[in-house]
């Protein structure tokens, strides 16, 4: 991976595992297990996190539950097949281990393209809102989808984004819990996550075609005052 593949999608994380690492998969001779992360927001309020990491990276470390973990990493996006449809997935890959940071516990800066229209709305309370899906490039011409949300100013400036134009944001990644009805009278409790954009930058209009984005499962809309 390149020194700009890297720079453009950065994660910390800060927090304490809430789940035993699990055995993901293997490759070129190296386990990499999932476990997640509870991080505290400033309301209170817990984001908890999925992260994945190499038994490498594993050795001689707690990473039992109640563990203190502190990470630097990228926030990647997988397509998994569930059934017929294609469902994206969301971890952190942590690429190293950092001393915990509970000052800043979680923060996130990426550079992408927008790959959708983004959808602008205002909540009954009249807090505006738009949700948008941004690829970010990565090595080996794979790329990343990443859903985020802007607020306020910055979600009436992203409302002017066309498909294709490179965006530079800062922020932070939030879990939250929805429900879906997956058939009659069968409704399923759901974790998504996406970033809480902070900071917005438009860096270029689109001059080539629009980008394509991956192959996905509809994205759930947040709820009408989603509070931080």
């Amino acid at each position: 991976m390149s020194y700009e593949q890297m720079q453009n999608n950065k994660v910390f994380l800060s927090g304490k595992i809430v789940s035993e690492p699990v055995f993901s998969h293997e490759m070129m001779g190296e386990g990499f297990y999932d476990f997640s992360v509870a991080i505290k927001r400033l309301s209170g309020q817990e984001d908890i996190i999925p992260a994945t990491i190499s038994e490498r990276l594993m050795s001689g470390c707690d990473f039992g539950v109640g563990a203190e973990i502190g990470a630097i990493g990228q926030f990647r996006s997988y397509n998994k097949l569930v059934g017929e449809k294609s469902k994206l997935v969301l971890r952190v890959f942590i690429r190293e281990l950092a001393p915990p940071d509970s000052d800043n516990p979680n923060t996130i800066e990426l550079e992408g393209f927008i790959c959708k229209p983004p959808v602008y709305r205002q909540t009954p309370f009249k807090r505006e809102i738009a949700d948008m899906l941004i690829a970010v490039n990565r090595a080996y011409n794979k790329s990343d989808y990443i859903p985020a949300i802007a607020w306020g100013r910055n979600a009436r400036y992203a409302s002017g984004f066309e498909v294709g134009s490179k965006v530079r944001l800062t922020g932070r990644i939030q879990s939250r819990i929805y429900q879906k009805q997956v058939e009659e009278g069968v409704v399923e409790e759901r974790t998504a996550y996406e970033v809480s954009i902070s900071k917005l930058e438009l860096l270029e209009k689109p001059v080539a075609q629009p980008v394509e984005t991956a192959t996905e499962e509809e994205y759930p809309p947040i709820a009408p005052d989603y509070k931080d």
